[in-house]
């Protein structure tokens, strides 16, 4: 197997696996968004609410939320197969505002200066005059297979990898490179050919393909295509985008020590049972 890194930010990653299979990869997505420890806000006790939004509504935002959470900031905190997490309190937060204003984010003051609101400017209600919001909130490390707002991920995906070949034995389709949506091809007269500009921008919606089998059609060639889309099978083009919580490499190294985790208790399994 190998790994192509293409980009990388403080909150999207994007590589290529090449020669390896479907369930692997997979396994991998699932890990990332579910098994990846995460904080988020559990615990909300409104003291006053006096704004419009009903206090149910209110929690839901403040749980979905970001809160900064890299290894530094949930190093020794419980994790829910811990003993005793339903116990632990977490890290506090408090919330109290009087109107007239919109209350964002960085209104939550937190008990930990490491964990705080990864953006300042998230709005979580609007008050009006003399309407005032005393709110106390505490936040624990959880799973993203337990709840959404525990899941570090907001895009993981992945797609093989794009495949686009042409029938040389046909005149060449210069028109089909304009049914592309993406820009993925360009019709080259000059050279007798059409150029790939991206291929990994392909999202392989033939549409392309289609427009050439309907030229050949009218032609008198029916079911014939210049143009092939397909994808090789054991190459795949993953992306991982982060809600800003941890950067996406850590969520990826941490997805694949969960899954080496589960693969040693298999292997431990089948050792006892030898």
């Amino acid at each position: 197997m190998e790994i192509e890194l293409k980009s990388q930010s403080d909150d999207e990653i994007v590589f290529i696996v090449r020669d390896a299979e479907v369930p692997f990869v997979n396994a991998i997505r699932r890990a990332a968004m579910v098994n990846v420890p995460k904080i988020a806000i559990e615990d909300v006790n409104i003291i006053r609410n006096d704004s419009a939004m009903f206090n149910e509504v209110l929690a839901h935002r403040l749980g979905l939320t970001p809160l900064v959470s890299d290894l530094d900031a949930i190093e020794g905190l419980p994790v829910p197969e811990d003993e005793g997490w339903f116990e632990h309190n977490g890290v506090a937060f408090s919330l109290n505002e009087v109107g007239p204003k919109v209350v964002y984010s960085k209104d939550l003051i937190s008990s930990d200066s490491k964990i705080k609101p990864v953006y300042d400017t998230i709005p979580i209600v609007k008050l009006k005059d003399d309407e005032e919001l005393n709110v106390e909130a505490y936040a624990k490390v959880g799973y993203g297979k337990n709840h959404v707002k525990w899941m570090p991920t907001t895009v993981c995906a992945y797609k093989q990898y794009p495949e686009i070949t042409f029938n040389d034995d046909m005149d060449i389709d210069y028109e089909c490179a304009d049914a592309c949506p993406r820009g993925v091809l360009k019709s080259d007269k000059r050279s007798k050919k059409i150029k790939i500009l991206d291929i990994e921008n392909c999202t392989m919606c033939k549409s392309c393909e289609r427009a050439s089998i309907n030229r050949a059609a009218a032609n008198g060639a029916p079911d014939k295509s210049y143009i092939n889309i397909g994808y090789r099978e054991n190459d795949f083009i993953f992306r991982i985008e982060t809600d800003g919580s941890m950067p996406p490499k850590e969520v990826l190294l941490t997805a694949c020590d969960k899954l080496s985790e589960k693969a040693d208790k298999f292997i431990s399994f089948s050792e006892k049972e030898e």
